[in-house]
C-alpha cells in the first residue's frame, strides 16, 4: 500500500507544510486536530464541546482514509490547561469509551487562545 495524504482543504496546511492525516501502509497518522468547527467556520468557548469537535472532525479524516474511530490505538490529548481535562472525560468516553486506545495527556500552549484542547490519532486502516 503506498503512502496517502488526506487533506481537510485548511489553508494552513500548504502554508505550514503537513496533511490532515497520513494513510501508511496499514496505519492513519491523524494530525493534531482541534475543535474547530468548518461548516460554521467557529471554535466553541467550552473545553468539552472542543473534545466533541475535535473528534467530529477525526471521525470525517478516517472515513476519508478508510478507517473508523473503532481503529484507534493511540490518542493524544494536548491542553493548555490540564484543569480542563477532566470536564472533557465524558465526551472521550462516549467517543473511546470501548475502543480504549492507548494514551498520552500532556499540558502545552496551543497556536491560538482559543483552542482549549487538541487531540490526535493513530488509527489501523480497516481490514
Amino acid at each position: 500500500m503506498s503512502r496517502r495524504l488526506i487533506s481537510s482543504g485548511s489553508e494552513f496546511e500548504t502554508k505550514i507544510g503537513y496533511s490532515r492525516a497520513v494513510v501508511d501502509g496499514d496505519y492513519v497518522f491523524v494530525s493534531g486536530t482541534t475543535g474547530y468547527n468548518y461548516a460554521t467556520s467557529s471554535i466553541s468557548s467550552d473545553a468539552a464541546e472542543q473534545a466533541d469537535q475535535c473528534f467530529a472532525n477525526i471521525e470525517q479524516a478516517l472515513k476519508e482514509a478508510g478507517s473508523s474511530i473503532a481503529e484507534i490505538v493511540r490518542v493524544t490529548y494536548i491542553l493548555p490547561n490540564r484543569d480542563d481535562f477532566q470536564p472533557c472525560w465524558p465526551v472521550l468516553q462516549k467517543w473511546l469509551g470501548e475502543v480504549r486506545p492507548a494514551a498520552t495527556v500532556f499540558e502545552a500552549r496551543l497556536l491560538d487562545d482559543a483552542m482549549k484542547i487538541e487531540i490526535q490519532v493513530t488509527a489501523k486502516v480497516a481490514g
